[in-house]
Formats: structure tokens, sequence, C-alpha cells
């Protein structure tokens, strides 16, 4: 049966609850769930909020419950399919079983291999009808990190730089602040929070001293990445010396035999150092990608100079490339946005797509996002 117009208003209410839980749920996804009854009215409404906290469905179910309702014979419009494991919550497929729900619609299948397809059979064996497939794709759009994450082990990567208007980051002598706007500032601050890390190369961290902190709206601080291939950067920089958010210092095996009383002093600030392949003082960012993936960070902002921006580009080790364009030209002899690239035909160059263009509010800069 095609899905009704209360069906698709439904879910895309479901959806936009999900995004309560941005930046607050990783490693897990984001899940809304909307309630109704047989008058096809809305009786629950919930989200997950918290890792480790309670699911959108029981969420949703004791929003109804609370306000007089049963939820039995409902129909429940759920983001993701509900999962069907015992974990940090109780499954949430055997709940709305034991609540004998009437029918389950759900956006998409949950890749994660704990789950896929058995929170759907355990609720078709239970003779609920479920439909899946509504608004599939934005809400794949919205857990693109979850996705990426539990069916690779590596986290989505978001490539963010500045630029002028003529591919130039800073001046020649390094001056760059600011080739963007306050606004632009606000909206990388946004999605610092709704990445669980950030990430930032040698020289950035060493001649900005960045805090890579979320200060201009309210939202979590992501954890801070910084590559240090031969762990010369100052411990008096920011990330170091302040407890604001956790740290992690990249480095090369070589360094870290060399200099193991440097490293031994970040680890005693709560530091962690992570040792990688390298070559040529080039860190394995593959390598790299692989260990954040292990310890549940599921989702990197690498806000990168040239160099490692390029590094991202050479190797196609990023999902989205966010590009800030400020309204001013800076010319030849100013740095380039992106470092070379070492391409010796067209058919080498990563054709991207563009997914966003829109200026940005307040402000004469903005935005595209691309994908490859």
């Amino acid at each position: 049966m095609p899905f009704s117009d209360l069906d698709f208003s439904m879910m895309q209410q479901a959806i936009a609850l999900a995004r309560q839980g941005m930046g607050r749920v990783s490693p897990n996804p984001l899940v809304g769930c909307i309630i109704t009854n047989e008058k096809d009215e809305i009786i629950g409404e919930g989200a997950h909020l918290d890792f480790g906290g309670p699911h959108a469905e029981p969420n949703a179910i004791k929003d109804a419950e609370s306000k007089g309702y049963s939820v039995e014979g409902a129909t429940v419009y759920v983001t993701l399919e509900p999962h069907s494991h015992q974990g940090k919550t109780p499954p949430c497929s055997k709940l709305l079983v034991e609540k004998k729900i009437r029918r389950c619609v759900i956006a998409t299948e949950d890749p994660n291999p704990k789950v896929n397809g058995n929170g759907i059979r355990d609720l078709r064996e239970a003779g609920i009808e479920v439909e899946i497939g509504l608004l599939k794709e934005e809400a794949e759009e919205q857990n693109r990190f979850f996705i990426k994450h539990v069916t690779t082990g590596l986290p989505y990567v978001t490539l963010k730089v500045a630029s002028s208007l003529d591919g130039r980051s800073a001046l020649a002598s390094g001056e760059s602040k600011w080739i963007t706007s306050e606004a632009s500032r606000t909206i990388v601050h946004q999605m610092r929070a709704e990445h669980d890390a950030v990430l930032v190369g040698t020289r950035t961290a060493a001649v900005d001293d960045p805090s890579l902190t979320v200060r201009h709206i309210e939202g979590r601080h992501p954890t801070r990445i910084v590559l240090d291939p031969l762990l010369e950067l100052s411990p008096h920089l920011t990330v170091f010396t302040d407890d604001i958010a956790p740290t992690i210092v990249i480095t090369s095996h070589g360094a870290l035999d060399r200099e193991r009383k440097k490293s031994d002093d970040l680890a005693k600030r709560g530091i962690e150092i992570i040792a990688v392949d390298s070559s040529n003082d080039r860190l394995d960012l593959r390598g790299m990608l692989k260990e954040l993936g292990k310890r549940a960070i599921t989702s990197v902002l690498a806000e990168a100079g040239p160099t490692l921006a390029a590094s991202f580009v050479q190797e196609r080790l990023f999902d989205e490339l966010a590009i800030f364009y400020g309204p001013l030209l800076l010319g030849a002899d100013a740095r380039a946005t992106f470092g070379p690239l070492e391409l010796s035909n067209l058919d080498g160059a990563s054709r991207l797509q563009i997914k966003e263009l829109r200026s940005i509010e307040h402000s004469q800069d903005f935005l595209i996002r691309l994908r490859p």
C-alpha cells in the first residue's frame, strides 16, 4: 500500500524529533518516534536524547501513557528500525510487541549487524504490520555519521576549509584572520558540536594555537585531535593545557620512541597519544581513522590547512567537503586553500557533487557542501 499524506507528515515530525539528540547520543544513532491512535491523533512522541539513556520508542510510549493513553492498537512511526538486542537499554522491538501496537512504519533499516532486520522480524512474527522505507533517504542522511561508522569501522570525515574567491586561504605572510565572517564561524562551531571530534594539523596548531571548543553556540565540546608526527609542538598550547575537552595527539611510532619523556608528560595531563605508521614525516591518515573508529569516534571535522586538506583529498579519505567562501581576492602570491595534489591529468581529479549551496545569513559569505 502507498504511504498516506498522514504517514509522510508523521515521519517528518519523527525526523525532526530525532535532531534533538544531535551531538548527544553518539556513537548511537539519532532516532525519533511518533505514536498515533486509531483516530490518527498523536498520543505520544519521543527521541533518543542521551547516549545510554532510553531510546525514542520507550520515550514516546512513556509520553503517551503519562497522558493517560494506551498504545495498544496504535501506529508507531520511527526513523530507524527498533533495536532487538540487550545493550545499555532493553530491546525496543520486544517492548513494542509487549505493548501490542498494531502497525509500525520505519524509515530505514538499522545497518548495525546486531540489529539489521532482527527488529523487523520480531515485529512481524508478533503479527504487527510493518512498513519500511518512508523518507528513507532523509533518515539515512540524518544518520550518515552512524551508518559510516557501523558499516566500515571508520568515522565520517567532514573536511572544512575557508577560502577567498580565488582559492586562497591566507596571505603569503600567513595572515588569515579573518577571510570569512563571524556568521560563518558560528556555523563552524555548530559543526563542531555535531561532530565527535575536531582535527587540525601541526602548522594550524602551532601558528593559531586554537582551543577547538564550541563557543558561539550552546553545544558539547568535541574531542580535539592534533596531528604531530614529530612530537614537536609546544606543550604550552591551549589544547594541552586546558581541561575543557579531551585531546588526542596523533604521532608516528618513531617520534613516540624518540620523545618518550614528552609523550609521558602529555599523558600525565590526561592527553591520549596514538602512534600510527608514517612515511617522510607524513602520518598514515587511514590508519589514524581506523584507530579513532576503534575508540567509538563516529565523525571527525577536519579543520585543515592546505597541506592536510590536500592529503585528505589525495587519499580520498573525506566524506564531505565544506568550503566557506569570503567575498575577497588575495591573488596568486597568497597561500592556496589546497596544497599540491600532484595530478598528471584530469582523470585523477576528485569529481564532487554539490550537496548544498547557500549564502550565509548576516554576511556576504557563502557555503558549498560537496561529496565525492
